[in-house]
């Protein structure tokens, strides 16, 4: 028999090796040693260190370890490139990035073949999924380029832009952060990860031969303290993040109140679900990609597979006989499933978390295949029958390892899914449509896969809930964290007045006298009944003269508690249909304007001025959020695979509110309404000079059905609520109006959860601005989008 013959009976693979020769030149004819690439210009190498083949151990280049200093000279040249760049045309800017796309596809073949040789993934991924990718992103975003101002009137680009990306998908996440960003005409200074620095530096010389104007793009390698340099120079204007929740949370405190922009995408644990009706063989070779793809190295890798009881054990054995086909070996070589992971320390780490899942009860399998010895190489593993409680079934591993658990109806493997900080990604196999569609909005994820796994595009926002981050990237939301309302550049720190000044001295309990008559201490309202404060202390309320005109109680740690724990009881508000929000805002409106001139008349005796214009507008506002209820939604995408994108808008979940010291009804009402319109519950804390008006609402609520929880009411000092709100892990967005120094404390705080923040940051935010407040600005932040992929077709 032939040999020809021998392979078709026998169905072996043999070597397709990829040449890495014409990579391998290039890197010569930089005499394998790079500097930065800044203001259009190279640098002259400094300190190094060694880019390296995972696969192999040798040494590709040396990579210069950029300090401070060049980060400093990098910012200098993008603020010097800004002014010019920002005021090009979008059609000006979009030639620019069709160019760079044209030229990334022209040279394809070599950045993939560079990716792999610096990365360790096979070529076939890095041939077919990202480098097209990468193209696409550009060619999309020339079009934003162009239409920018037609879809975002009245929006400005921040200015300098400061991104960090990691190494599992160098170059791809580098067009996922620098396409957006030169569309809406912003200038970047990009730190690639120190392992895989090489294609970035590829990547400048595009931008040399598309005649990019110097300074727009400015690219500089190292280590961590150069990315810390980055987050913390005060002339960047936004920050970008990929990577892992613990960075991301250092980077969140150290941007706390610096007013810069921050979009983080962070780590996963993303379920990927399988019921009983679904088929096995395509669900097989989805998870084959959900978790083998790029080694497992993704950070919304399916790596908790969640089987139904009824198909596990068939479920699992053909899982394992797909597993012992399962090539490993040479990145280069096209037959290749699985290549090398990052770098000797990421196996280490793997290996020793698999240690640590067959510790605590899990069972491993690993497949009876060959991996190459000298790289940074491990076999596809299985730890199946884990606990929920399991090291492995909540820590993120970043490596080929699959974890597996069983459930028995959908509400358990939607509980499961959901039994995570992080909220990602998520996947579902069934051919139960109905099922599919049912289960989707459930899972907190910021992207789902229905019967597919792992589809990109351009179009498609992605991006994360809860500890996986906030912010998009992609499609139109992912546009929108490249731009800012023109109008908040001009902002003025906003000056306070006597009225609206809470006194900072310590204060005597009894110093002041109750009012004649009927004691009538107002109580703060939870979970839809009036409470008395836990402290047993009452704070007074004093009127423009001085005079007391009411007592409030002074809220405490254990007030918020309760506060936060009706509002999560209550988060059913956000499945209640829009149409019936809209009733119920339209009922408080109804309601309030009813006792119009008692209200006015409370406004006057706490701030001495008329306050029916304030009704009025407030009345107006609840009207305005009403309407928007039913009205503010997604779009369905069209991205070139055979699948429409879902984009659904959802509530953030149980959010706080902190009003400002002034407006003591719009103050809170401006606020709180596009918060309940979109579906969320709040715990507000009132303007804490005036927070009576506030306390009379609770009657309001009372009358005009709103559910027990959805919105609570805790009074007392505004700075040590926030702070109790901010570290609260039940509180999942907060937003602060008031002084620069507790926006600061509020920003920082709220890292522990990744918790999504507005502040004022000291600045006069006028909410009495019906063009600005009463539409897109705060819904945009009530929300968050999640995008659903479901395929069609044959």
């Amino acid at each position: 028999m032939n040999k020809i013959a021998e392979i078709f009976t026998s169905l072996d693979y043999g070597p397709a090796p990829e040449s890495p020769d014409l990579a391998l030149a290039w890197l010569a004819a930089h005499e394998n040693r790079f500097g930065h690439f800044i203001d259009g210009k190279w640098t002259k190498p400094g300190k190094t260190f060694a880019s390296e083949n995972p696969a192999t151990g040798k040494k590709l280049a040396d990579v210069t370890d950029g300090t401070a200093e060049d980060v400093d000279a990098a910012v200098k040249a993008a603020r010097a490139a800004f002014p010019k760049w920002s005021a090009l045309s979008g059609y000006e800017r979009g030639k620019y990035l069709y160019a760079i796309a044209r030229l990334i596809q022209k040279h394809s073949r070599l950045f993939a073949v560079l990716e792999t040789m610096d990365n360790g993934k096979p070529i076939r991924e890095s041939r077919d999924v990202d480098i097209p990718l990468v193209a696409r992103h550009f060619y999309h975003h020339a079009g934003w380029a162009q239409h920018r101002d037609r879809e975002f009137p009245d929006h400005v680009p921040y200015g300098v832009c400061g991104q960090i990306i990691p190494w599992n998908f160098p170059l791809l996440m580098l067009a996922w952060k620098i396409a957006p960003a030169l569309a809406a005409g912003n200038t970047v200074v990009l730190k690639p990860a120190e392992f895989t620095s090489l294609t970035a530096l590829l990547f400048a010389e595009i931008c040399e031969k598309a005649h990019l104007p110097r300074g727009v793009v400015n690219i500089v390698t190292g280590e961590g303290d150069t990315g810390a340099a980055i987050t913390g120079h005060p002339d960047i204007d936004k920050i970008a993040f990929t990577g892992s929740t613990e960075v991301g949370k250092i980077i969140r405190k150290a941007t706390a109140g610096t007013g810069k922009g921050l979009s983080l995408e962070l780590g996963g644990k993303s379920p990927y679900i399988v019921f009983d009706d679904a088929d096995i063989d395509s669900a097989i070779e989805g998870l084959v990609d959900a978790i083998w793809f790029n080694q497992g190295q993704v950070c919304c890798a399916g790596s908790r597979l969640l089987v139904q009881e009824s198909i596990e054990d068939r479920f699992l054995e053909k899982l394992k006989k797909r597993m012992s086909t399962l090539r490993v070996g040479d990145p280069l070589d096209k037959a290749v499933d699985i290549g090398a992971l990052v770098a000797p320390v990421q196996v280490a780490r793997v290996t020793d978390l698999v240690k640590k899942g067959v510790a605590e009860g899990g069972q491993l399998y690993e497949p009876d295949i060959d991996i190459p010895g000298g790289g940074c190489f491990l076999k596809p593993t299985l730890i199946s029958h884990v606990s929920p409680a399991n090291t492995v079934a909540s820590e993120e591993i970043f490596g080929p390892v699959l974890v597996e658990m069983s459930f028995r109806t959908p509400e358990e493997a939607v509980a499961l899914a959901n039994n995570t900080r992080y909220g990602l990604a998520a996947t579902i196999w069934t051919e139960n449509v109905n099922l599919a569609l049912d289960i989707a909005p459930k899972l907190k994820a910021g992207v789902v896969w229905i019967n597919s796994t792992n589809n990109f595009d351009a179009a498609v926002g992605f991006g994360g809930y809860k500890e996986s981050g906030f912010g998009r990237e992609g499609g139109k939301e992912g546009m929108a964290s490249y731009l800012k309302p023109k109008w908040e550049k001009e902002l003025k720190p906003f000056k306070a007045t006597a009225a609206a000044t809470a006194s900072s001295r310590p204060r005597n309990p009894l110093e002041d006298s109750t009012p004649p008559g009927v004691d009538q201490t107002a109580k703060m309202y939870i979970g839809g009944k009036q409470a008395r404060p836990d402290s047993g202390y009452s704070r007074p309320v004093h009127g423009p003269s001085g005079a007391l005109v009411g007592e409030v109680g002074d809220g405490n740690r254990k007030d918020i508690r309760n506060a936060v724990e009706a509002a999560r009881a209550a988060l059913g508000w956000a499945t209640t249909s829009a149409h019936n929000r809209a009733q119920i805002l339209y009922f408080l409106a109804e309601n309030l304007e009813y006792r119009a001139e008692e209200f006015a008349a409370r406004i006057k005796a706490q701030t001495g001025e008329d306050g029916a214009a304030e009704v009025a507008a407030s009345v107006e506002r609840l009207f305005a959020f009403a309407g928007w209820a039913d009205k503010y939604d997604g779009a369905v995408h069209n991205p070139p695979q055979r699948m429409v994108a879902t984009a659904m808008v959802e509530a953030l979940g149980a959010m706080a509110i902190l009003a400002p010291p002034s407006r003591p009804l719009l103050g809170s009402i401006a606020l709180v309404a596009p918060a309940l319109a979109m579906g969320n519950t709040v715990v507000l804390v009132p303007s804490e000079k005036s927070p009576l008006s506030m306390t009379d609402f609770y009657q309001v609520l009372e009358t005009s059905d709103v559910p027990a929880g959805v919105l609570n009411i805790v009074t007392g000092e505004s700075r040590v609520l926030a702070k109790t709100l901010a570290e609260h892990d039940g509180i999942d967005a907060i937003w602060f109006a008031g002084d620069a120094e507790t926006s600061k404390m509020v920003e920082a705080a709220s890292a522990g959860n990744v918790k999504q923040t507005w502040t004022s940051r000291g600045l006069y935010y006028d909410l009495a601005d019906k063009l600005k407040f009463e539409g897109d600005y705060f819904l945009r932040r009530a929300t968050q989008v999640k995008n659903v992929w479901i395929p069609y077709g044959a």
